[in-house]
């Protein structure tokens, strides 16, 4: 029995380790979100990932099939490809969200500018009038 299971992990060792590591990934982002270090919104597109990597890491026609759809001779190699895109994808979301920041911040920082502008004059007509 051990044996057999030896032989199966030694012929299926990147299948098992992409399972192990899909599987990992998802438990780490729901991890993340539970202790609130991660929001839900941004968390979609990992799990989406790590749910994509689980099912052709466990299902090996469906990856053989992505491969033959891609063009990729070597099935697992798909996998590898699937993960630039998916951090590519990631690293967009990224930029979007840190623009809109950045825009915010921007926005709040004149905002401010402002409101001590109007201070000043308030404070200045207050002490000519004393």
């Amino acid at each position: 029995m051990i044996e057999l299971l030896a032989d199966f992990l030694i012929i299926n060792r990147i299948q098992v380790l992409s399972v192990i590591g899909s599987i990992s990934l998802v438990l780490f982002i729901l991890k993340l979100i539970k202790r609130k270090k991660l929001k839900e919104e941004y968390s979609l597109l990992w799990l989406t990932c790590g749910i994509a990597f689980t099912l052709l890491s466990v299902f090996k026609p469906l990856l053989e099939l992505f491969a033959d759809a891609v063009g990729i001779i070597y099935a697992p190699a798909a996998i590898f490809l699937m993960l630039i895109v998916s951090a590519f994808l990631i690293l967009i979301q990224f930029s979007i969200v840190i623009s809109k920041l950045s825009d915010s911040n921007k926005n709040l920082t004149q905002e401010v500018g402002i409101l001590k502008a109007e201070l000043k004059i308030i404070s200045q007509k207050v002490k000519d009038q004393i």
